[in-house]
């Protein structure tokens, strides 16, 4: 029994670590910053989806942007923080 236990909180925790998580304040200022020179007037969650096994599907993801044209998106930012994909919300 302790050593299903064991393998359940190990296990947990491997899927914990793989979870999406927030930017870090040098991270946050810079996709900040990328969005404001791109025209984006404001935006809700930002958060690093690193679910993936393959490096090129590991991406910013900013919910809600208000983009320069008063519409709203969905954004995917690379990480070097270039906005590589959005979609109309």
């Amino acid at each position: 029994m302790r050593t299903i236990l064991a393998t359940s909180l190990l296990f947990v925790s491997t899927i914990s670590a793989l979870a999406d998580r927030p930017p870090n304040a040098e991270e946050r200022k810079a996709i900040e910053d990328v969005l404001t020179a791109a025209g984006y007037t404001s935006w809700e969650e930002i958060e690093f989806d690193d679910d993936d096994d393959d490096e090129n599907d590991r991406v910013w993801e900013v919910d809600d942007a208000i983009g320069p044209d008063g519409r709203e998106y969905d954004l995917k930012l690379d990480t070097g923080f270039r906005i590589i994909k959005k979609e109309l919300d």
